[in-house]
């Protein structure tokens, strides 16, 4: 890959793999970050409340929990979300070092560079190119990612048929014998 692209065909190139780098990096932090914050809600507690309904004498405070299961499914989860999260930032990194310039070769050159490098509290001097380089397209196509799914979300929503509410009134009456 050239950077910058020299010809029609190396730009739709950088489009089309930038496209994909951002569809990979959408998809990977979404689906990190969704396993590690679901990761709770695999713990499974099974309950019985039998016990504390039975006739006195009832033992206070009544222990509700039988068992609990899930938590190694959990930490997997967490494990699993954190891996993703890794591979979503680790690509980010590939999409920056991909557009690097070459290195310097000549020693008087690389002299000249140490001295007169770019000041990086400037941001007059931030290599913007590279950043578009390296990210525009990425960008692109994490918005297409994300529209996608918030379609494909909102089609899944609208097919579910809805429920009305079902009603229930509870009515008692007293009658006393005067």
């Amino acid at each position: 890959m050239t950077i910058p692209p020299a010809s029609w065909s190396d730009w739709v190139h950088l489009a089309v793999w930038e496209l994909w780098m951002g569809i990979l990096i959408c998809g990977f932090l979404s689906v990190g970050a969704a396993m590690v914050v679901t990761a709770p809600d695999r713990i499974i507690t099974a309950e019985d409340l039998s016990g504390c309904y039975a006739s006195p004498p009832v033992q206070r405070p009544c222990e509700r929990i039988i068992y609990r299961t899930g938590a190694l499914n959990a930490a997997f989860s967490a494990l699993f979300g954190m891996m993703a999260m890794l591979i979503g930032g680790w690509l980010v990194w590939e999409l920056w070092s991909a557009v690097a310039p070459k290195p310097i070769t000549d020693d008087f050159l690389k002299l000249l560079n140490d001295s007169f490098a770019r000041k990086w509290r400037d941001p007059r001097t931030w290599p913007w190119s590279r950043m578009f380089y390296a990210y525009a397209f990425a960008l692109v196509g994490v918005g297409l990612t994300v529209a996608a799914g918030l379609g494909v979300s909102r089609v899944i929503s609208d097919l579910r048929p809805i429920k009305t509410p079902i009603m229930r009134v509870n009515t008692s009456q007293q009658f006393r014998v005067p």
